[in-house]
């Protein structure tokens, strides 16, 4: 007799759970009040040195930690409290963005805080994501990844307007108050919200050898490494796709509508394969999915107007949806005990990919134009997906004997 097909969990279910609204609140406060920073922190260097390239430079500055973080002190995930980790990550957010309003710092100075103390963002996040399935276990944990996912990109778009408003209404000084404010209720909803959860284990060496030591451990078992591999080399091509939006369309306000329409086509693919799909459903569409992400930049070489090119940009990111499929079997891949460092090397690894992959069809419109780049960022996506078969078809379930 076959498996009985396991039911999909509902948002009323996700939701009784008292500690996943807690993590969910504080998570659409951080994934906002980030966005908030960004660009107040992109216009007061601006302001200061009148320089575009460090104006761009300080809006991407935020996300560079990741890399080295996601190398070196990843470890400290499972190696510390995770209520602790997540209270320190909003403290240190809101020192900053006080440090960065009032301080009176230099361009290069306030450029040099925000990197170094994000090298442990990555820890702060990946003791969040470890966090779900201990809450939310069996398909409750995939829905939540989807609301996640959802609030991840209505809070960038959402996050973008409200620092827009304060700049206006504020200035840069004011924006990044507001942004430590956020952070402080964020720090007080995690501390008041959620039970202490002792630390996963009680490692003797020190942080970054013992993450060095357990990145190579993952990445050396073919089945987590397979998964990895599924997480990144998709999404990398989809980001250097994107990348080219800016220069595709010649002006900031278009590119803007774009890319907000590529982040609402993520959150209408996230709710819908999250909701709607069973999870053995969910498994069968990774393949498909991930293929989607590459197709609609194909049809950039009939070069479209702002609005079809709204319209493929939603449609591509629509298929990121395809992570869903992944997330219980890299879940079940990974040992228990370092599933922090786990989970942190998953999200460092889409970070790095995404610089990767905007560096690399970047470099391509250089010599062949932005139009060009984006379809050869298109056709990468396609090749990397149906090459990835294996690891994103959904694995074969055994029936059981009467």
């Amino acid at each position: 007799m076959s498996q009985p097909t396991e039911r999909a969990a509902t948002f009323g279910e996700v939701f009784a759970v008292p500690e996943f609204r807690v993590l969910f609140g504080s998570f659409a406060l951080l994934v906002g009040g980030d966005s908030v920073k960004m660009l107040a922190l992109s216009v007061l260097v601006y302001a200061q040195s009148g320089s575009p390239g460090l104006s761009a430079a300080a809006y991407m500055v935020g996300w560079l930690p990741y890399i080295f973080g996601g190398m070196f002190l990843l470890s400290l995930a499972d190696r510390l409290p995770p209520r602790a980790l997540m209270i320190a990550g909003e403290l240190v957010r809101m020192v900053v963005c006080l440090l960065l309003a009032f301080a009176g710092l230099s361009v290069w100075a306030m450029l040099a805080l925000v990197l170094v103390t994000g090298l442990f963002s990555p820890v702060f996040m990946a003791a969040r994501n470890a966090m779900l399935p201990d809450v939310l276990p069996g398909d409750a944990f995939v829905l939540a990844r989807s609301l996640m996912g959802v609030t991840s990109a209505a809070a960038q778009v959402g996050g973008l307007a409200l620092g827009g408003a304060f700049l206006a209404l504020t200035g840069a000084h004011g924006a990044l108050a507001v942004t430590a404010v956020m952070s402080l209720a964020a720090a007080l909803v995690l501390r008041y919200g959620l039970p202490y959860r002792p630390a996963r284990q009680a490692e003797a060496h020190g942080a970054v050898r013992t993450t060095l030591r357990v990145n190579r451990e993952l990445l050396a078992d073919p089945k987590v490494r397979g998964l990895l591999m599924a997480a990144w080399l998709p999404v990398m091509c989809l980001a250097g796709a994107e990348a080219m939006i800016v220069p595709y369309l010649g002006g900031q306000g278009q590119a803007g509508v774009v890319l907000a329409a590529a982040a609402v086509g993520m959150a209408v693919g996230e709710f819908c394969v999250g909701r709607f799909a069973a999870p053995a459903v969910r498994e069968r569409l990774s393949l498909p999915l991930a293929v989607l992400l590459g197709v609609p930049w194909l049809f950039f070489v009939l070069r479209p107007g702002i609005f079809w090119a709204a319209v493929l940009a939603a449609v591509a990111s629509a298929g990121l949806a395809y992570q869903l499929g992944l997330q219980r079997r890299f879940l079940d891949a990974v040992p228990e005990r370092v599933r922090g460092q786990a989970f942190g090397l998953q999200s460092s690894g889409l970070m790095t990919g995404q610089a990767a992959g905007a560096a690399i069809i970047g470099g391509v419109g250089e010599v062949s134009g932005s139009a060009p780049a984006m379809v050869a960022g298109g056709v990468a996506g396609v090749v990397v997906a149906l090459a990835l078969f294996r690891q994103l078809r959904a694995p074969v379930r055994q029936s059981r004997a009467l």
